[in-house]
């Protein structure tokens, strides 16, 4: 690895493997693992459930409202919860197992999509309540998501670990490819309550894979000093490894500036191209169908990495393709678009999070993956607040185009001031 990049204590990424399976077997080289392939199908299933509530969602919000404000307030209640939560998530990640915790913050998730289909059922349903909801929905995703990043690392050997977040991504990318336009065509036909219920069926899957899993028992846990104290170490730990630090800033950029654009597509479906629910449902998918094509991508690479110039590639990608979305007026364009803006994402965030997972020390994996999680999902609420805000005064298009603008400038200038970036592996 680069020096420049090098942690204060000289630590390196892990060397590669010595051997490379071949064919359609290095793609799929986690899934021979037992562990990983009960994780890999229960959240596939459970994906489809949560993308079709999360269409229908930010759906019934604009249909409540029509306010391209109100999308920005309900993201911002289920993003902020992380700021509260997440960094301390990654504390308790680091002290108890993992498998338990992930069980809990199931288990909750479940219970919301049930409470949601419930209202809409019931005809109670009212635009305060989907804030509300949004907020809890987003404390459990605050406890879920640093550990399920680091969970991944039990279920498989070290050496398959950036195959294993690969797939992590084309399992997601598959259910937003699916999920969306399942979740349109279900709420078009029988209503929003269907698909919080399917929602809530899905979770089954997961819950059961996570019980039917036989893990490895973990190792004699450290002497722990206070929660604050660990916390506190890991934040100091992030600060000073070069490589690390860099990523979390990119990570910041690209998420509020870029990946933000999201709280808006209902308004776009609606506003700018004149559909409905179904065609929300198609812009969901167009991203999907782009971020499912770049972690095929990454995951034919198999055990080999090229994680630092993909990386790069994707942070200039992805703002190019949203600048061309922000002019799209017909549908077909706006998809082609998406499509692309799906594959820059696709191949910044997967590889942002296998150099974090692979750079960072075994017994702070928990507090850097928190960390990382921070950047997306607690900075993700502002930048939806941000757009849903400047959009009611400029418009949706001219919001996307100036945030794409504002975050092309700053991926040169990080890819200048740090060029060691691209030749990290």
């Amino acid at each position: 690895m680069n020096e420049a990049l090098e942690s204060p204590e000289g630590q390196s990424s892990p060397p590669q493997a010595p051997s490379q399976p071949v064919g359609w077997r290095r793609t799929f080289v986690a899934l021979g693992q037992p562990n990983y392939r009960l994780w890999f199908i229960g959240q596939l299933f459970s994906l489809l459930g949560t993308w079709m509530q999360s269409t229908a969602l930010g759906y019934l919000v604009f249909e409540l409202t029509h306010s391209s404000a109100y999308l920005g307030y309900v993201a911002f209640a289920a993003g902020a919860p992380t700021w509260i939560f997440m960094l301390w998530a990654g504390v308790i990640a680091d002290r108890v197992p993992r498998r338990s915790m992930l069980i809990v913050s199931q288990v909750a998730l479940m219970l919301c999509a049930i409470l949601l289909a419930v209202l809409v059922f019931s005809g109670m349903i009212r635009p305060w309540q989907l804030v509300v909801v949004a907020a809890v929905l987003g404390t459990a995703n605050a406890f879920d998501a640093p550990v399920r990043q680091a969970f991944v690392n039990e279920l498989v050997d070290r050496q398959d670990l950036g195959n294993a977040i690969a797939l992590n991504a084309l399992m997601f990318n598959a259910a937003v490819v699916i999920g969306p336009a399942v979740g349109g065509v279900v709420y078009a036909a029988f209503g929003p309550g269907w698909c919080f219920t399917g929602n809530a069926v899905s979770f089954l899957g997961v819950i059961g894979a996570l019980a039917a899993m036989r893990l490895r028992a973990p190792p004699p846990a450290a002497p722990r000093v206070s929660a604050l104290a660990d916390l506190r170490q890991g934040l100091v730990y992030v600060a000073r490894h070069k490589s690390i630090r860099v990523i979390m800033i990119l990570v910041a950029a690209v998420t509020m500036l870029g990946f933000a654009y999201v709280s808006l597509l209902p308004a776009f479906a609606v506003k700018i191209l004149h559909g409905d629910a179904r065609a929300n449902g198609l812009l969901q998918t167009a991203r999907g169908v782009g971020a499912l094509s770049g972690a095929l991508y990454i995951a034919s690479l198999g055990r080999q990495r090229r994680s630092g110039r993909l990386l790069a590639l994707g942070s200039l990608l992805m703002p190019i393709a949203l600048a061309a979305f922000a002019t799209a007026r017909t549908l077909p364009l706006a998809f082609g678009a998406l499509v692309v803006v799906g594959v820059g994402l696709t191949f910044f965030f997967n590889n942002a999070n296998a150099l974090v997972q692979t750079l960072s020390d075994d017994g702070l994996r928990g507090r850097t993956t928190s960390i990382y999680s921070l950047m997306m999902f607690g900075l993700l609420p502002f930048g939806s607040l941000g757009m849903g805000t400047v959009a009611e005064r400029i418009g949706e298009p001219w919001t996307v185009g100036l945030s794409a603008a504002i975050l092309l400038a700053f991926a040169v200038a990080i890819q200048l001031m740090h060029p060691a970036l691209r030749k990290i592996e």
